[in-house]
This record gives structure tokens, sequence and C-alpha cells, in this order.
């Protein structure tokens, strides 16, 4: 089994083997093309980037939001806006309170500087809520040496988020003699055979599975036959917790990777059968690949807990931010739920 968060490795040859053998019967029995499959380099990886920099100012008309990615480090949220930061300050203090409503001195997940800037580490859900900072300096007349305490406050917003768990819906379409042909149904369960060996050592599998069959008439050409076949390419194979406990700050990274790598390896599996019927074959297979029809699109979830919502988080749009007070999230839905009874305080809830 691969692990978490390296690089998956290839299938095995015996692997690849015994489906060459599974894929030899059936097209001998039927006439159906399936050559063997290689690994794909995977895309890079791109993680969520908000913060260009490692600080975030405050500002005084309005609260600041903050998104801080699960088990990392908030970035340095600081206690005045940039113009401030611009000035000459006289005997500044800093206060901090949290979510809570309790100082965040002395408490052992923060770090704050000399200078007011808070550093919140290890982010957890819990820890979403309202940082309020109130800043308090001194102002000294020139002439009269007259002294004024000035206070200001600033408020950041901060939640946690989990990157979305990636699956990938595909779509492909075969060539058959007729919709009635008895094997049409065996190979069905067959092409899924194979699939799911291909991708079965990076803990992913084929889901939610369909064929039909339809008559498609196409410009200047007679009645066609076509299988219409879909399926979902799903990270969640039994075994995947294992895998994931071996990564536990950045399980979706590495989920992510496997199923993109699977991806990879189900279209070059498809992609071969344009060449094979070109050069392979002196008849048409009864049941063949049509050319370019493999599609794919990505589906998102997120885990429970958390919630896509672009309009509420815009800056975080692709982001699953945990769920705020009074919703809620049971499964790996893509949004959070509101509560009928609005109970709950807490963020993250997963139930009510």
């Amino acid at each position: 089994m691969a692990g978490g968060g390296g690089r998956p490795r290839s299938p095995p040859r015996a692997l690849l083997g015994m489906a060459a053998a599974v894929v030899s019967a059936v097209m001998a029995g039927w006439g159906v093309l399936f050559p063997t499959v290689r690994a794909v380099p995977m895309e890079e990886r791109h993680s969520v980037g908000l913060v260009e920099k490692n600080y975030v100012y405050g500002d005084i008309k309005h609260e600041v939001s903050v998104y801080v990615k699960v088990f990392a480090n908030s970035p340095f949220l600081v206690c005045m806006d940039l113009a401030r930061s611009q000035e000459e300050l006289i005997d500044p203090k800093y206060l901090w309170i949290g979510p809570d409503g309790k100082k965040l001195e002395g408490r052992r997940y923060v770090n704050l500087t000399e200078t007011g800037k808070l550093m919140v580490m290890g982010f957890k859900e819990s820890m979403s809520g309202t940082y309020t900072c109130t800043l308090s300096h001194k102002i000294i007349e020139t002439t009269t040496q007259e002294e004024r305490e000035m206070f200001e406050a600033y408020q950041f917003m901060v939640y946690a988020y989990r990157e979305a768990d990636h699956a990938y819906q595909a779509f492909v379409r075969f060539t058959t003699r007729e919709c009635e042909l008895a094997a049409n149904s065996l190979f069905f369960e067959e092409l899924k055979k194979i699939l799911n060996s291909i991708i079965s050592d990076l803990t992913c599998h084929i889901i939610d599975s369909s064929c039909k069959c339809h008559s498609v008439k196409l410009p200047k050409q007679g009645l066609l036959h076509e299988l219409f076949v879909s399926f979902q390419v799903n990270p969640f194979a039994p075994g995947w917790e294992e895998v994931c406990h071996q990564v536990p700050y950045d399980c979706e990274a590495a989920t992510n990777m496997r199923v993109q790598e699977a991806r990879d390896r189900i279209g070059e599996f498809f992609h071969k059968q344009t060449y094979a019927l070109k050069h392979r074959f002196q008849t048409v297979p009864i049941i063949h690949y049509m050319d370019n029809s493999f599609s794919v699109i990505r589906i998102d979830s997120c885990r429970p807990g958390f919630g896509k919502n672009d309009i509420t988080h815009k800056n975080c749009a692709s982001c699953c931010v945990v769920c705020g007070p009074g919703t809620f999230s049971p499964n790996n839905e893509v949004t959070c739920q509101t509560c009928t009874r609005p109970r709950v305080k807490m963020y993250g809830a997963r139930s009510c």
C-alpha cells in the first residue's frame, strides 16, 4: 500500500500481468479492446495561499477575516493597521482577547511578541472565532508636554479551514453491435474490475458506476449503438484511514495526490485504446472505445464539521471552512447546514 505523503508507487508488474490476462480473455471472447496501462507523472500539487506575507494587519473600521489551515500556525495578527505601523508610537501596550473572552497572554498555544503581534499555533476548529486586540499608546504635546492616552481596538475573525477532498467523475463511450447484446453487461463488469485493479494500490476505487445503451444517429451516418459509461474515481477505498493516520496533519493533501494519480492512470488507459485500434487490429472489435470520448470532472467534498460557502467566505471560496455557530455538517457534503434550533455555539459542529 502506498504511503500517505510520498509519491504513490506504480502498479506491481504482477498486477498488470493479471489485468492483461483478463483483458486477453475478454478480447478473445467478445472482441473487446483494452491494452495494458502505465502510470503517468502526477501534476504538481498547489495548496491554497491566502496570505502573501506572514503578517495580517488590523483595520480600525471593520473586522478582518483570516483563514488558517487546520494544524498549521496562523500568520502574525498585527495589533494596528498598516498606516499606524509606519508611525512613531509612545509607550505602546497591547491587550489580546481570545474567542472565549479571556486574555491570551500566557497561554501555551499562542506566540505574543512585545510589538503586539499574535500567532496562534497548531490551529484547531475550536480555536476559530473573534480575536480582539486593544492598542493603547500615548500622545505627548510638544509645547506643554501634556500626555494623553489613546485607545484603538482591532478585531480579527479567524476561521479554521481544510482543503477539499477530491474525487473524479468520469464519462466514456463505447460502440457496440446492438443494445440487446448479452456481452454488454458482462463487458461493463469486466471493465470495472480492470479499472479497480489499476488503482487498487492507491487505496482508490471505482464507485457509483452505470452503463446505459443508446441508439445514436449522427449526420451522414446510419444508426449507431453506444454504451454510455460513467463512474467515480474515489480515494476512500477500504484501508484509506490506515494510510491517512501516517500523515494526520495533512491527510487530505495525501489523499488528493493519490486520487489524482488514479485519475491519470485511468486517463492513460483509455488514451491507449485509440492507438491499439489503429495499429493492432485488422478487424474492429464488436465493443470498442470511441476515440476521445473519455472526459473527467473533479468533485469536491468536505470533512464533517466543514463546508464551502463562496459568498460568506469569498476570500477562501475553494476552501472547506469550519462550520460556524448555528450550523453543522454531519458527513462529507460540501456545505454546512443550518440548525433548526440554533443551540450550537461551537465551531466545527457535526450535529445540532
